[in-house]
């Protein structure tokens, strides 16, 4: 397993659950989750292998080297079995803030959302707010999936704000909205 020299815990974990360092063994998972689900991601285009192979090897091997990379991945684990991905991206050291990211394989979006969402906010946080000492979290979501603002809301996390029609989807306009979550 890669280690990030920022984090002096590499691995969280709640039960069966946890998240560990990316794992490069998950890439073409993470790949086809993503492929599956870019109707939700701010990603313009289908990954290629090519594609994913490059991005692990130029910039999320990189991540492991830095003292204040802007993002640190994870492979969300049931056991030792690779169900999702995510971290903390946009990272901004000097306001101590980041933003959330994460997606599960695509079958539990329909089967156990909420639960995966809950599991994988609870090992984020401790991440963010315990290991780095982080002052704020948020997640920037357009606004297709109402369920998970309702997931959102029940970990805690507020309606900071909504950014009026702010993106262009399927020839249409939506807005983003933002959950955030202060440390205590």
């Amino acid at each position: 397993m890669q280690s990030y020299q920022c984090l002096n815990t590499q691995v969280f974990k709640k039960g069966q659950y946890s998240i560990a360092p990316i794992r490069n063994q998950d890439k073409l998972k993470i790949m086809k989750w993503r492929n599956e689900q870019v109707y939700h991601l701010r990603q313009n285009k289908i990954l290629t292998e090519v594609d994913q192979t490059h991005y692990f090897e130029h910039t999320v091997a990189d991540l492991f080297n830095q003292e204040q990379p802007n993002q640190l991945l994870f492979s969300y684990l049931k056991e030792d079995k690779c169900i999702g991905y995510g971290g903390l991206v946009h990272i901004n050291w000097i306001d101590k803030n980041a933003e959330i990211s994460f997606i599960m394989k695509t079958v539990l979006e329909e089967t156990s959302f909420e639960f995966h969402w809950s599991t994988y906010l609870g090992l984020i946080e401790e991440l963010a707010f315990d290991e780095l000492g982080l002052h704020k979290i948020f997640i920037y979501a357009f606004d297709l999936r109402p369920h998970l603002y309702e997931a959102l809301e029940k970990n805690g996390y507020i309606h900071g704000a909504t950014l009026k029609e702010h993106c262009l989807f399927n020839g249409k306009f939506i807005d983003v909205i933002i959950h955030e979550k202060i440390k205590k």
